[in-house]
């Protein structure tokens, strides 16, 4: 954890908050990526420090960032995950806040996990797939549905 770790934890919520005022009143396309990390029927959840409830670990995909990449990036940078294997599970829009959105979920059930320090995340767990929290984001909980009715890819609003 470096110094400004304790800092930013503090100021994430405003952060995201003029993200938000940012995207409308300029408004533009975002592309993100998610990633549903599955072990002996549970998944993995993070709660960020500037939203409420249980989300996928993800985040934005930087420019010229190949899709894949950016998966294996969030997912480290937020889990400390990384994988030996990754598919693609499904892609999604996400015209929310005035910004043109996408978001491409990559689902693994082939990873390791290390310990991640990052100012964005207050807490990790393993949840039963079929017992999320009750404060999962509804979009987190679709996806984890789509995966285990075991079809896909999918496609759709996230």
């Amino acid at each position: 954890m470096n110094l400004f770790d304790p800092v930013l934890r503090k100021l994430a919520p405003l952060l995201w908050r003029g993200q938000n005022v940012r995207w409308r009143l300029l408004p533009s396309t975002v592309v993100g990526v998610k990633v549903l990390l599955v072990r002996e029927g549970q998944v993995l959840l993070v709660r960020h420090t500037y939203l409420p409830g249980w989300h996928l670990p993800g985040g934005g995909v930087k420019r010229h960032e190949e899709l894949s990449a950016a998966a294996r990036r969030e997912a480290r940078e937020e889990a400390g995950a990384t994988f030996n294997e990754l598919r693609l599970f499904g892609a999604y829009t996400e015209p929310a806040k005035g910004k043109n959105g996408y978001v491409l979920v990559f689902v693994s059930n082939d990873f390791l996990l290390r310990p991640a320090r990052s100012w964005e995340i207050a807490d990790l767990r393993f949840f039963p797939a079929g017992a999320l929290p009750p404060d999962t984001d509804p979009s987190t909980r679709r996806r984890i549905a789509e995966f285990m009715a075991g079809d896909g890819p999918h496609t759709g609003r996230w």
